[in-house]
């Protein structure tokens, strides 16, 4: 989710779930490496959705250095965090160069460490630490070791994706790993990973007692996956729009609209079809107006594929995507 969780689209996604179905949202990890990320940057990255919106955003953060991660830990409860995540479960290779991430799941003691450092600082204060692991690193073996470190370390909430560092993301997910995460701490714990709709989620906490369920990926080609709501082609294309207004001028951002549609399901099969087949010229679309036009004509629900209209050739000098 690391670029694509920012605060204009979680802002979106807030916006079209109830509280009933989306309780709240966490930020991309925030990377600690030497030192100690400051509050101005910690609060660019929460955004305005928890006022906005009136549910909690919390704030992640992600590194090895224990001194580092505590005083993050206290700027990001002084940048106004209704709570702060630790992540032990990226399995990017650059946060295992780094000795982050899910790294730390070959050792509980690293798991233990690293929270209770960042207890110890925040001690005192109203803020709550919570933190997300993996089922284990190669296998599943360490799984209860990893929880009740968390947990002993002075995590007050547990996040569990039922997949290992070595298994990433494959379709298969083992929702029993979450059921023994649960029968291992006492403190709630949030099931995550193998869940498409909200009737997975409910089938999930139904199973494993989790009293949370978190949902990353699918959420990036169906922003409505909480509620079960069948968005319209044209609230799906409204979606696509908003995001674009918001990511404009921009080639980085742009790419990240562009993740959206590589994925993208909501608003039923027809607008699905219809990005599927002409997925690639999509892709290729440089120009932002262009885009955006493309985008109004999906939610009108052409009856035959959309003809993506001749643009311009891209300068030699423009960075090929």
């Amino acid at each position: 989710m690391e670029g694509v969780t920012t605060p204009d689209f979680r802002g979106l996604v807030l916006s079209r779930n109830s509280s009933d179905c989306l309780g709240g949202a966490t930020t991309e990890f925030v990377r600690v490496v030497d030192a100690a990320i400051p509050v101005a940057p910690l609060e660019k990255a929460l955004g305005c959705a928890s006022k906005a919106f009136g549910r909690p955003v919390g704030l992640q953060i992600m590194g090895s250095n224990l001194e580092a991660m505590a005083e993050t830990a206290v700027n990001a409860a002084e940048a106004g965090a209704p709570f702060v995540d630790i992540n032990f479960g990226c399995p990017a290779k650059g946060a295992l160069r780094g000795m982050a991430g899910s790294s730390t799941l070959d050792d509980p003691r690293r798991v233990f460490a690293l929270v209770d450092a960042c207890a110890r600082a925040m001690a005192g204060g109203s803020v709550p630490l919570t933190a997300k692991i993996r089922a284990g690193g190669e296998d599943d073996t360490l799984l209860e070791d990893l929880a009740q470190a968390a947990e002993d370390g002075g995590a007050s909430l547990l996040t569990v994706h039922c997949r290992t560092r070595k298994e990433a993301y494959r379709d298969t997910a083992d929702w029993n790993r979450l059921y023994r995460a649960v029968q291992s701490v006492q403190i709630p714990v949030c099931g995550n990973g193998g869940m498409d709709t909200a009737a997975d989620m409910d089938q999930m906490m139904a199973e494993t007692g989790c009293r949370y369920a978190m949902i990353g990926r699918a959420a990036l080609g169906n922003p409505w996956v909480f509620s079960g709501h069948r968005a319209s082609p044209r609230e799906a294309a409204d979606f696509l729009l908003e995001y674009a207004q918001m990511t404009s001028g921009s080639q980085t951002k742009q790419s990240r609209l562009k993740q959206l549609l590589a994925c993208w399901t909501a608003g039923g099969p027809e607008v699905a079809g219809l990005l599927g087949t002409h997925r690639r010229p999509w892709l290729r679309v440089n120009d932002d107006a262009h885009l955006r036009a493309c985008l109004d004509a999906a939610g009108d629900l052409h009856p035959s594929p959309l003809a993506l209209p001749p643009q311009k050739q891209p300068s030699t000098q423009m960075r090929p995507i």
